[in-house]
């Protein structure tokens, strides 16, 4: 899919783009190719002169070759953007996706394989505030900024799943079964992997906005904008912390409420062997028939040992029930 966006008024406008013809007459400010096909890239080298590889988002690409400007001016930027999965759909979970810029003749192009929601909403608000870009480093600037916002928006969902997480197994008088543990393990797994996720993105957004900076291609107003933005990274630092110690109690919490399930197991098995051991005893003895034993020619003798054995099981249930043992 191939987007194109002018700037009309310090507004956004997205042309309708259906052959090579249709682009010819266009000055975009940033050309979006969203899983390109060979002819749209035929209509980008053709127009622009700009060559885009098929491997130019791969993800197994050496981290030191993501930054780099080429002999002719192209500034080449390889950036992860967050892409939160639907839990409705069965393999579906939050993923980074690699994102290709590329500034070339104050135009950025971008490629990317899956329609990411930091995108829909820059041009959102780019077609709603006028202003808010002037060129094609405003741009790619503000996908920065609105990827941090989202970030964060993230990191709010995290607080919210963690809350309900810490409501059902740390509530007083809450009974903590294993299916109940089994849930809450299950959601701070995903809560973890995906702030782990954030975190991973914000670093490469940082990075990202620091070889901007280095390379001397923005304006003073730009630099301070940037500058804004690491700002903003670094009070996301904090929570993602925050969140994984959060994450940590809860886990081990959950873990320890399940072992208390499993010792509440092993303690039934164990009263039961200490109390059954006596009315085992007396079963032992009486069965060695020995041929001087008085119940033998009692009358109530077998009477008496049945009455002996059930004391021995009720005695040791009693003494354990007033110790508070079970």
């Amino acid at each position: 899919m191939l987007n194109v966006f002018t700037l009309a008024n310090g507004r956004l406008v997205q042309q309708e783009i259906d052959n090579a013809a249709s682009l010819a007459d266009l000055q975009p400010v940033w050309v979006d190719l969203e899983s390109p096909t060979p002819e749209e890239k035929g209509w980008i080298a053709g127009r622009f002169g700009l060559v885009i590889p098929d491997d130019v988002a791969d993800e197994d690409i050496e981290e030191s070759a993501r930054f780099y400007e080429e002999d002719n001016g192209e500034l080449h930027i390889r950036s992860d953007f967050l892409l939160e999965g639907d839990d409705d759909a069965e393999g579906m979970t939050a993923r980074n996706v690699r994102v290709a810029f590329i500034l070339r003749d104050n135009v950025l192009f971008s490629v990317h394989a899956e329609d990411l929601p930091v995108f829909r909403l820059l041009r959102l608000r780019a077609r709603r505030t006028p202003a808010l870009i002037e060129d094609a480093k405003d741009v790619l600037l503000k996908l920065f900024d609105t990827d941090a916002e989202y970030s964060a928006d993230m990191l709010e969902g995290i607080y919210d799943s963690l809350e309900e997480v810490s409501t059902s197994v740390l509530r007083l008088n809450a009974n903590v079964t294993d299916a109940v543990a089994a849930e809450a393990l299950a959601a701070i797994a995903r809560e973890e992997d995906l702030n782990g996720r954030i975190r991973r993105n914000v670093m490469d957004t940082r990075r990202a906005l620091s070889f901007m900076m280095r390379s001397r291609m923005l304006n003073a107003e730009q630099f301070e904008d940037a500058r804004q933005i690491l700002r903003d990274i670094d009070s996301l630092d904090s929570h993602t912390v925050f969140l994984f110690d959060k994450i940590n109690f809860l886990m081990d919490a959950t873990v320890g409420f399940i072992n208390l399930n499993q010792s509440r197991i092993i303690k039934i098995f164990s009263v039961a062997a200490v109390a059954l051991l006596p009315p085992t005893l007396i079963a032992s003895i009486y069965g060695m028939n020995f041929e001087h034993m008085p119940e033998l020619s009692w009358r109530f003798g077998y009477p008496f040992s049945l009455a002996l054995m059930a004391l021995s099981v009720v005695t040791p249930f009693w003494y354990f029930k007033r110790k508070g043992w079970l």
